[in-house]
Order: structure tokens, then sequence, then C-alpha cells
């Protein structure tokens, strides 16, 4: 039986690193974009606690 070519696998595993490295990426993203998000929320929910004690 004749083998085939042999496969590349240099190119896999760098293309496997890479693609790692952008989940990774994506996922820190996600979590900052986050915690930016309800800092924001608290901040306005702050500010419009604040507001309505000073109209009462």
């Amino acid at each position: 039986m004749a083998k085939g070519p042999e496969k590349n696998t240099k190119n896999k595993a760098l293309h496997t690193k890479l693609l790692n490295r952008k989940k990774a990426k994506l996922q820190e993203e996600k979590k900052e974009k986050a915690l930016r998000l309800k800092a924001l929320v608290t901040k306005m929910n702050q500010k419009k606690n604040g507001n309505e004690s000073d109209v009462i």
C-alpha cells in the first residue's frame, strides 16, 4: 500500500497556536468590556440615587 505525502504538522501547530492566542485575546477583551460596563452602571446608579435624594 502506497503512502501519501507527509503531513505538514509544523504549520498546523503554528495555526493552532495563533487561533488559541486570538481566542484568549477575544475573551480578555470581553471581560474588560464587561468590567467597564459594570463600573459605568454602578456610577450611573450612584449618580441617579444622589439626584433623587437632592429632589426629596
